[in-house]
C-alpha cells in the first residue's frame, strides 16, 4: 500500500488501546528482542504498532491484518507517526497455510484469538512454528479462561457478547491454546496478569522443533 492510497480519514481509533498500551508495552520491552523483525498478526487499527515502534526503535515492526479497512488504518497511523521502523502493512490471514512473512524474530498478537474462529489460533501456532527462530517468542494478549474456572463477570459478559455476534468466536482456554501450541513446537513459558482481567501469554519455539 503506497502513501498515495492512504487518506487522513482512514485512521481508525480503538478506545481500548489508550487503556492497555502502556502495560502491554511494559511486558513487550522485557520479552521481545532488542533488535530484529517483529511480526504483528491482526494489527487492527495500527495504534499498538505505532506505540511500540516509537518506544522500541531497535525493532522493525511488520504490521498485518486480513481486513482492507484495517490495512488502510495501519498505514494512516504509521504515516502520521513518521516512524522509519514500521514496515508497510501486509494482508495476512492467520488461518492461512502460508503467510507473506517467512521469517520473524518475534510475533505479537493483541486481542485476536477470541475475536476469530478457532482455526485462526491453530493457524497462528502453525505459522509461529514456521517463522520463528529457536526460542523466539510469540506474545498473546487478551482475556482467557483458566483451569476450568468460571470467568469473572466482565469476561463472562464479553464472552456471551462475542458468541452472540459469531458462534465461532469466544474467550479461549489457556490449556487448549497451549495444547495446540505444543503440536507446533511452541511451549508456554510465561503467564503475566494484566489489568482488566486480561493476560499476556508468552510462548517460545522449542530449540529442536522443525516445521
Amino acid at each position: 500500500m503506497s502513501d498515495a492510497d492512504v487518506q487522513p480519514g482512514d485512521a481508525l481509533v480503538a478506545p481500548a488501546v489508550a487503556r492497555n498500551r502502556a502495560p502491554i508495552l511494559a511486558v513487550l520491552r522485557r520479552v521481545l528482542p532488542r533488535a530484529g523483525l517483529v511480526l504483528e498478526v491482526a494489527s487492527g487499527s495500527g495504534e499498538h504498532a505505532v506505540h511500540v515502534a516509537a518506544a522500541m526503535p531497535g525493532l522493525r515492526w511488520q504490521p498485518s491484518d486480513p481486513g482492507p479497512a484495517a490495512l488502510r488504518s495501519i498505514a494512516a497511523h504509521a504515516r502520521a507517526g513518521g516512524l522509519a521502523n514500521i514496515l508497510p502493512p501486509v494482508p495476512l490471514d492467520a488461518a492461512a497455510p502460508l503467510w507473506p512473512v517467512d521469517r520473524a524474530d518475534a510475533i505479537v498478537t493483541i486481542n485476536m484469538v477470541h475475536i476469530a474462529p478457532w482455526s485462526a489460533t491453530e493457524g497462528l501456532m502453525a505459522g509461529a512454528g514456521r517463522v520463528l527462530p529457536e526460542t523466539g517468542p510469540l506474545v498473546l494478549y487478551g482475556p482467557f479462561r483458566e483451569d476450568g474456572q468460571p470467568l469473572v463477570p466482565s469476561n463472562a459478559a464479553f464472552d456471551e457478547d462475542l458468541r452472540a455476534r459469531d458462534p465461532a468466536w469466544g474467550v479461549r482456554d489457556v490449556a487448549a491454546v497451549a495444547e495446540v501450541a505444543s503440536t507446533c513446537g511452541l511451549r508456554l513459558s510465561e503467564r503475566v496478569e494484566m489489568p482488566a482481567n486480561n493476560l499476556i501469554l508468552v510462548f517460545r519455539r522449542e530449540p529442536a522443533w522443525r516445521a
